[in-house]
């Protein structure tokens, strides 16, 4: 089965790959996150005030969907607590109907290993993946922004992973780019966290944040920001974004022990913390092309591993970003664990 591949929003609204259509079966994946660099919100090119993130990309982690058609019954069969997966696949049923060969209904499976409830985007990877399955097996790959139209469809909030060519700035509850960043984030470790292991966020239930003056008028501030440290691939200036965005955030959704989390941080040589703005992780950013980041990351680490149990949080993992987009691959996870044995 080819693999699914992800055009750019500028190109055609579907691409047909030849000989493909009509193939027995359909596959998508879709890669999980990190929770968010910088959510809030922001102006649009027409200067309306949108709810907008940028997310943090977390190799490793996905979601493999299989899409078995029917031709003679319609709707979708699946898991019976997947029922934002089933929706994604009648989404794109609909919009596949009119082709050759078009299937009425079928089933879907799902193979994940994104944590639930806990900010790693596991509902938009699942929907992600099916939404790409259902193209696959009608021979055609969707650009990314009609994607996420229909993952927002799906799930009436959506992450941003569909789009992974470029870091934007992503109106979560619409599907649309409010801008283009830049092409890749600057080279970071991230030591993840979750600072409530067990608990889970309902993000259905979650009700968006009430943000104050102060902190609309600091959004601008923000994004101008982080524009300026994608463009320029400075980690210390994205870390200070993202932390800023984290301490918004306590007011919304804390995080036990994010102080403490960010001392341990910058004791070590850090660039900050950031968080899932609907979850319980968090992580630690450092600079991966720092002279002694290896040395960094590894006491800093040993520190939280040596605290974990006390404190009542968990290490759940070491993350390589950098990852654009663009081919430009990130940092093998597996590699980056060698480095705090």
């Amino acid at each position: 089965m080819v693999a699914v591949q992800v055009l750019s929003p500028a190109a055609d609204r579907c691409y047909h790959r030849a000989g493909q259509a009509g193939s027995e079966i359909g596959v998508g994946y879709a890669p999980a996150h990190h929770g968010e660099l910088l959510q809030g919100i922001f102006a649009d090119a027409a200067g309306q005030p949108r709810r907008a993130l940028v997310t943090l990309p977390q190799p490793g982690r996905g979601t493999r969907a299989t899409f078995y058609p029917s031709y003679s019954h319609s709707g979708v069969l699946g898991p019976p607590e997947q029922t934002l997966v089933r929706r994604a696949a009648m989404l794109a049923l609909r919009y596949f109907s009119t082709f050759p060969g078009a299937a009425k209904g079928g089933r879907v499976e799902i193979s994940s290993n994104v944590p639930t409830g806990i900010g790693m985007g596991s509902s938009t990877s699942d929907v992600t993946a099916t939404i790409r399955a259902v193209a696959d097996f009608h021979g055609v790959t969707l650009p990314a922004d009609e994607v996420a139209r229909l993952a927002v469809l799906a799930e009436c909030a959506s992450d941003s992973i569909m789009i992974d060519d470029r870091v934007v700035l992503f109106g979560h509850r619409d599907g649309t780019v409010l801008e283009t960043l830049g092409h890749r984030l600057p080279p970071m470790f991230v030591i993840s966290c979750d600072t409530e292991p067990g608990a889970r966020v309902d993000t259905l239930r979650l009700r968006p944040a009430d943000y104050d003056d102060a902190e609309l008028a600091g959004f601008g501030v923000l994004r101008a920001a982080l524009r300026r440290a994608v463009a320029l691939g400075d980690a210390a200036l994205l870390g200070r974004v993202a932390t800023a965005s984290a301490r918004i955030n306590e007011r919304y959704l804390p995080k036990p022990h994010l102080d403490r989390l960010l001392r341990a941080c910058l004791r070590h040589g850090g660039c900050g913390v950031q968080v899932a703005h609907s979850g319980t992780v968090a992580g630690l950013l450092f600079d991966a092309l720092a002279p002694d980041a290896e040395q960094r990351l590894r006491r800093c680490a040993a520190e939280l591993e040596f605290d974990a149990s006390r404190i009542g949080i968990a290490i759940t993992g070491l993350i390589g970003v950098s990852a654009s987009l663009a081919g430009h691959p990130a940092a093998d996870p597996h590699e980056v664990e060698v480095l705090v044995r």
